[in-house]
């Protein structure tokens, strides 16, 4: 199925004001890095269950969100309202806020991120792993050595390919317990939203972060700072994979349009492309279906092409296995003579290649707002 949402900005909605209150109250309810900037797009992992929201946890508070998101729209589950992806993170993706949304979003970006684990939660979290493990000196906080936020990872002691800390024994340490962290934060959103969604009859997914600027080094700098322990030698995707399929998530990417022969001029490092394949592949692994997404505004020809051919590699020799494209970011220059006759061949080869349903489902930003859903950063319930 395609789909096409009119002015697609999820990524720039922020936490209610009743949270926002909270977080005043203790401010280390927020994501923090080594130079106590504080991130207030989500909140802190390490309170994930403890009470912090006058007397429920955050986890407790978006089920009831859920349900209450549920019961509200009951009539139109699975009738008007097909899909609901659930937010597990900022901008709605499962990932830490490292580098915040707007920054996300440029394509151009290089930029290595920030550990988010400086927070009094994060760290109460990093000092029991520690301990747990007789290493008590690796629990005061996040590596030395990640450098600056533009400089070139080769130039630091921990991102850097031969000899960097990420692949030493405490780089290990702390890479695993702080994507670990995540990926159960992950589990428990999916365990809540499977159970309350239960029977009725819309699919759920969920998003990953496309960070793919640092793709072909050895440490992948970028996606370690964002939760994924995804280096050359470790598949940091396939574990949440399989979370998604043991929950019958759908899994929710962008960058399908994006080509390494134009990013790697932009930056070397950059493969949106291997990237993108390595994620489809677990995803064919793991039986998960998959809702595609665009990243850019305007495409050409070129982009268009490449859409259609991450699509087959992802659905080729699967029988039926459900594949959508979600078409974001729609704006004036779409409906150009030139833009609409290029959109028109896409949705025209896609149906022809029997990989969706050729229907254009065109939605307003009210509708957009109940059928995308549930983002963390929308939670009004108090």
């Amino acid at each position: 199925m395609l789909t096409v949402w009119e002015n697609y900005t999820s990524s720039l909605i922020p936490l209610p004001q009743w949270v926002l209150d909270e977080i005043h109250t203790d401010p280390d309810l927020a994501f923090s890095d080594r130079f106590g900037r504080r991130n207030f797009e989500y909140i802190s992992l390490g309170c994930d269950i403890l009470p912090v929201l006058r007397g429920r946890s955050p986890i407790q508070a978006y089920a009831d969100f859920m349900r209450d998101f549920r019961d509200t729209f009951r009539p139109y589950l699975g009738i008007i309202i097909t899909g609901v992806q659930i937010g597990m993170g900022p901008g709605g993706e499962l990932r830490y806020p490292s580098l915040s949304s707007q920054k996300l979003n440029l394509a151009w970006s290089r930029e290595l991120g920030e550990f988010q684990c400086y927070d009094k939660y994060m760290l109460a979290s990093l000092n029991a792993s520690a301990r747990n493990i007789g290493k008590r000196e690796w629990g005061n906080g996040g590596p030395f050595g990640t450098g600056s936020l533009m400089q070139n990872p080769e130039r630091t002691e921990f991102f850097r390919n031969e000899g960097g800390s990420w692949n030493a024994p405490y780089g290990k340490f702390f890479l695993e317990w702080y994507s670990d962290l995540l990926l159960r934060h992950g589990e428990r959103i999916c365990r809540e939203a499977e159970t309350i969604f239960r029977g009725s009859e819309v699919h759920i997914s969920a998003k990953l972060a496309a960070i793919h600027w640092h793709y072909d080094t050895q440490s992948h700098p970028s996606e370690l700072t964002a939760g994924y322990y995804n280096t050359f030698n470790r598949d940091g995707y396939l574990p949440i994979l399989r979370m998604f399929s043991k929950y019958g998530f759908t899994m929710c990417c962008s960058c399908f349009e994006m080509q390494d022969v134009i990013m790697k001029k932009i930056n070397p490092d950059s493969s949106p492309e291997g990237f993108l394949r390595q994620l489809l592949l677990a995803a064919r692994l793991c039986d998960v279906s998959l809702e595609g997404q665009n990243f850019s505004t305007d495409l050409d020809d070129g982009a268009f092409t490449q859409v259609l051919e991450m699509s087959k590699f992802y659905s080729n020799g699967i029988e039926r296995r459900p594949f959508s494209f979600n078409f974001v970011r729609m704006d004036k220059n779409m409906f150009e003579p030139r833009s609409w006759d290029r959109f028109t061949r896409f949705v025209r080869r896609m149906s022809d290649g029997n990989m969706l349903r050729a229907r254009l489902n065109l939605r307003l930003k009210t509708a957009v707002a109940a059928e995308v859903g549930l983002l963390y950063q929308l939670y009004q319930y108090s």
